[in-house]
């Protein structure tokens, strides 16, 4: 019986009772609905449904640069307020973050138009300059996603669903993928004006080789004095921590520690011409919770709408429901539904809702994220201080 059958049935039931008759009565939404909720993620995202918001306004500001500063008519936004999430209408949500949007009227057009302040467009520079500067790592992220792939190909469409995620400047396709014919190459999809991205294997030349994040927290862990996993066991080991409060019994403790020391193909190994071995069918299911593992790993935020990755399922050769699959190990995965959407963090990335190792382009980010928690109480505060010095 599949690995994640039994695992969904002692995370629904911790106190028993008939897999089969778990699977056949328990719905994905219901499996979602059932997980334990970790409140530090929980809060996390609480912040972020409002930042991704405020991100689309400003991507939809700065793509118009024939305006000096750029900007876009509040009517234009209010047209979109449905696809954005805006509930109570554009102009209602810029007002919520003057630190980030200043709305002005054009008596030319006879219209209000919105643009970034100050702050807001300092931030995007800073954010735009620290992606150029790690091109280099943009160029092995982008590389070590093909090499995923089982024909280290993906579409090209499918990467521009996650070019945020993976840190890759708007523009990737000239500054990253023309400018690397050497390791990358454009060529023509089945269907009509759709491309593929591949990765480029000279003949004669010996194939890129990478080690996925997780080894280096193998050997990091072995290592140390008070190795949390056993070093016997480190060899196809995950690290794991869990949402407080979840009840872990006797028995998922049992299939976890099963599930550890269970063999894979790893992530960047080819599995053309590889034999079947006896861990079988949940050998092929570790083998897609690694490439999960390794997809967050490479993303900015360590973390990614289900959805988003959803595009590389057939490409990954995972055969799985994606969702599902983070739910089933909820030691290296949370989910979190806020905001109309479902989102995957990496859990080992982060403490304390902050990655423990951040990079220059997520600190660009969470500088914006927290003019996002200022909204609108600063301004406020110093309208009253302006107000009483002219008193």
């Amino acid at each position: 019986m599949r690995f994640s059958f039994f695992m969904r049935s002692l995370l629904l039931h911790p106190c028993g009772g008939s897999i089969i008759t778990v699977r056949s009565k328990t719905t994905s939404g219901q499996y979602v609905a059932s997980r334990s909720r970790d409140p530090v993620f929980e809060k996390l995202m609480d912040k972020y449904k409002n930042l991704l918001k405020v991100i689309a306004i400003q991507d939809l500001i700065l793509a118009n640069p024939t305006v000096d500063p750029p900007s876009v008519s509040i009517e234009f936004l209010s047209r979109l307020s449905q696809k954005l999430h805006l509930n109570r209408g554009a102009a209602s949500f810029l007002r919520k973050y003057p630190h980030i949007f200043h709305v002005l009227y054009d008596p030319v057009k006879s219209q209000p138009f919105c643009r970034l302040t100050d702050a807001a467009m300092e931030i995007s520079r800073q954010e735009a300059l620290a992606i150029n500067a790690s091109l280099p790592v943009v160029v092995d992220r982008l590389a070590r996603l093909l090499s995923m792939s089982i024909s280290k190909s993906v579409p090209l469409r499918a990467v521009f669903k996650v070019w945020r995620e993976l840190g890759l400047p708007d523009d990737f396709e000239d500054s990253v993928i023309s400018k690397n014919p050497n390791v990358f190459k454009l060529s023509d999809g089945h269907e009509p004006n759709t491309h593929i991205l591949e990765l480029v294997q000279e003949e004669g030349k010996e194939s890129l080789s990478f080690e996925a994040a997780v080894e280096k927290w193998r050997v990091v862990e072995y290592c140390k004095e008070d190795c949390s996993v056993d070093r016997t066991e480190l060899q196809f080991s995950f690290k794991h921590s869990y949402p407080p409060g979840m009840r872990l019994g006797k028995n998922f403790k049992a299939k976890v520690k099963e599930w550890q020391k269970l063999p894979y193909v790893g992530p960047y190994e080819d599995m053309v011409g590889k034999k079947k071995n006896k861990s079988g069918v949940m050998g092929v299911e570790k083998r897609a919770v690694a490439i999960a593992h390794e997809f967050l790993s490479l993303t900015v935020e360590k973390m990614v709408e289900v959805e988003k990755i959803s595009h590389f399922r057939k490409c990954f050769g995972i055969d799985l429901n994606i969702r599902d699959l983070f739910l089933d190990h909820p030691g290296m995965f949370y989910i979190s539904t806020k905001g109309k959407r479902h989102t995957v963090f990496l859990r080992e990335a982060y403490e304390r809702g902050r990655l423990i190792d951040p990079n220059p382009v997520y600190d660009a980010r969470r500088k914006l994220l927290d003019l996002v928690l200022l909204g609108r109480h600063a301004a406020l505060s110093d309208s009253r201080d302006t107000n009483m010095s002219e008193e």
